[in-house]
């Protein structure tokens, strides 16, 4: 967090089935692998190109989530099925240490393409609507404390024990 590249808008993948792109795609795997993350945006490892990836079925950081399926998703779109919310903890690689309570659409579908340029869409809703929502404001310079909107509901994961959840 403070990292100017984490505040702006990344920029569209024109080329798909490169070596480039594939080294990409490695790094950012092994880089949410190696912290336990949930998934990663491209901006977080300093490349300002509109890539998530995501997924997991277990995940120490988040015990209680269900699996999410290992997603390469580029140039996404996001659409809310409805107006409908429900706030989380989350956490986040960029922002280490700290949790937010932070309100994400319950559903939604997003569409994009995976790394040979196959577009492709899917509905989510739960911990996966929540995962994509996350990971897709890394690419338009969105960090989830800025989503906050109660700070009592937000500190270091230490401190956070006594903060009653509603």
């Amino acid at each position: 967090m403070g990292d100017q590249r984490l505040l702006r808008v990344a920029q569209p993948v024109s080329e798909f089935g490169t070596p480039s792109l594939a080294e990409l795609l490695k790094d950012m795997r092994d880089t949410m692998a190696h912290l336990d993350g949930a998934g990663l945006a491209a901006p977080q490892i300093g490349v300002d190109l509109r890539v998530v990836i995501f997924g997991g079925k277990s995940n120490p950081r988040y015990p209680d989530a269900p699996a999410v399926p290992d997603t390469v998703l580029i140039n996404p779109e996001l659409a809310p099925l409805s107006d409908e919310e429900e706030s989380g903890w989350e956490g986040c690689l960029s922002v280490p240490g700290l949790r937010g309570w932070v309100p994400r659409w319950i559903q939604l579908r997003y569409s994009g393409m995976d790394e040979t340029g196959r577009q492709f869409e899917r509905i989510v809703d739960g911990f996966h609507a929540r995962v994509v929502q996350h990971e897709c404001d890394h690419l338009d310079g969105v960090l989830y404390p800025m989503r906050v909107r109660d700070f009592r509901r937000f500190g270091f994961v230490d401190e956070l024990s006594d903060v009653e959840m509603p």
